[in-house]
């Protein structure tokens, strides 16, 4: 059932890449950090998915987490930029191919500083799923 992941991943990239804001200010969005990208940009975490199954479904729970990268004097912008996907995030539709999204529940995030000094901000997310098929 690794096609749930594939498809929330790129349901995720998606609502990132068309989000008004994020669309302009980011350079990218990646599968992990990228050999060489600039600033700022997103990489998506590896995830964990777990069974979710009822008794007339296939489910999923998937737990994913996406990294913000800056590399500004002060997090200000990333905290910005961290507000944005989260919104993105809660947009998502609910609907996907062959999956409905049950539910989507902010876990954590937090912002740490590099030694390179780049800043990295990372939100992760629970989001269960059953299949639709």
């Amino acid at each position: 059932m690794s096609d749930a992941i594939e498809i929330l991943q790129s349901a995720l990239v998606t609502a990132v890449e068309t989000h008004p804001v994020l669309a302009d200010e980011l350079t990218g969005v990646f599968d992990g950090p990228p050999p060489r990208a600039a600033f700022p940009y997103i990489s998506i975490n590896d995830e964990v998915s777990a069974d979710w199954s009822t008794k007339t479904a296939t489910g999923r729970e998937i737990r994913m987490g996406l990294t913000v990268w800056d590399d500004g004097e002060s997090a200000t912008r990333l905290h910005q930029l961290i507000s944005h996907v989260e919104d993105a995030v809660a947009a998502l539709p609910r609907d996907l191919s062959g999956w409905r999204i049950a539910s989507i529940v902010f876990l954590r995030s937090f912002v740490a500083r590099t030694a390179a000094g780049a800043w990295a901000g990372v939100v992760d997310y629970r989001i269960r799923m059953l299949s639709t098929a």
